[in-house]
């Protein structure tokens, strides 16, 4: 198999035969009916893969986090994952759904209590979100299991997926390029990363998108070697689930399916004469970008905030030996005060608090005291 090439089961995807995931993620929001509809309009649409998220609250902000601006406006995000949080019944039942259409089936874990529910399912891959490619108790975790896995690099530094992807097995791993923003311009894309983040780490590599445009950043992924497309999916853009506002709706994605297929069949040079000819060649290249790894300025601000860090799980009192009882690894989000990176949370432990860190807060450098 050519490391460009990606397995699931024994399905084999490249930039010649594009993986196209459709993410519902919890747009189903906990409604069993609404979550077979999605299954049934992605796979309608021209989906190879439906995915979703299994969510619980804990495994990935504090209640402390408040409100958090999303597609939709301020939500009251640890609320609102308490309120879609499903048990592992409806997902069985969206798999099942799922490969009765011919489709695969894909879920992306918070944490270790999902990741090994899912493993009760027999899923035939996992997939890691970009929030949580610094996760690495979750990624070694997954890993460890050897089915072929999909993460996301929005929000990230080349240090940062290079330290992932070295927890997996050759063959095992293909990588999403991502802009971690809601909705992400297309011009902050830089899709010419496709190709060097596939030759520098040497994994099969694709585009996970979050623009508004259901052609122009898929289409272009299509023809400069992506292997995997990613995109949100919904029943109406005015829904009421988290992504809903920057999702397609089905007539959407079955354009942009058609148009994958169509440019990703044509020559690069070809195919981005055609799209040239439709968004103009000024855009087209902003989107292509220069191929060197950045944050994106949408994204810039996300960094250390929407990945992980380590928090508080209660008020820790000076004194206080941290253990893994009163500490986490969650994401910030906006208001609490970021932590230290997850490679420092074993280096906590026993040690003692310099100070009184509030209940939800980031623990740093300046937190900690003598062992």
């Amino acid at each position: 198999m050519k490391k460009t090439d990606f397995s699931i089961g024994s399905r084999r995807f490249s930039s010649d035969n594009i993986l196209i995931i459709a993410e519902i993620g919890t747009g189903h929001e906990g409604n069993l009916n609404k979550g077979l509809e999605l299954v049934a309009a992605a796979i309608e649409a021209g989906a190879d893969c439906v995915k979703f998220q299994h969510v619980y609250a804990e495994e990935i902000i504090h209640p402390a986090t408040g409100f958090v601006p999303l597609p939709g406006g301020l939500i009251p995000l640890y609320e609102r994952f308490l309120q879609i949080q499903v048990n592992l019944d409806f997902l069985a039942r969206m798999k099942e759904s799922s490969e009765a259409g011919g489709a695969i089936f894909l879920c992306t874990p918070f944490g270790i209590r999902s990741a090994t529910e899912l493993l009760a399912l027999k899923v035939a891959a996992l997939k890691i979100a970009s929030p949580e490619l610094n996760h690495l108790p979750l990624v070694e975790f997954c890993a460890s299991t050897n089915l072929p896995a999909i993460l996301s690099s929005g929000v990230s530094m080349m240090r940062d997926i290079e330290r992932a992807l070295s927890y997996f097995a050759s063959g095992t791993a293909a990588l999403l390029h991502c802009v971690t923003a809601y909705p992400a311009p297309a011009e902050d894309y830089n899709l010419r990363l496709i190709d060097s983040l596939s030759r520098v780490f040497g994994v099969p590599c694709g585009v996970s998108d979050h623009s508004l445009d259901p052609m122009l950043v898929p289409a272009l992924a299509a023809c400069n070697g992506a292997c995997i497309v990613e995109k949100h999916i919904c029943l109406s853009r005015s829904g009421d689930g988290l992504d809903d506002p920057i999702a397609l709706e089905p007539s959407e994605f079955l354009k942009m399916t058609r148009a994958i297929r169509t440019f990703g069949a044509m020559g690069r040079e070809e195919s981005t004469g055609e799209l040239e000819g439709i968004y103009g060649e000024k855009r087209v290249e902003a989107v292509l970008g220069s191929g060197v790894k950045s944050l994106a300025e949408s994204e810039r601000l996300n960094y250390s905030r929407t990945n992980r860090s380590v928090h508080a799980l209660r008020p820790i009192m000076s004194g206080e030996k941290f253990t893994k009882s009163n500490m986490a690894l969650l994401r910030t989000e906006k208001i609490l005060k970021p932590g230290l990176h997850p490679e420092f949370m074993n280096l906590l432990l026993d040690r003692k608090a310099a100070r009184d860190i509030p209940d939800g807060e980031g623990i740093g450098w300046d937190d900690v005291g003598a062992s």
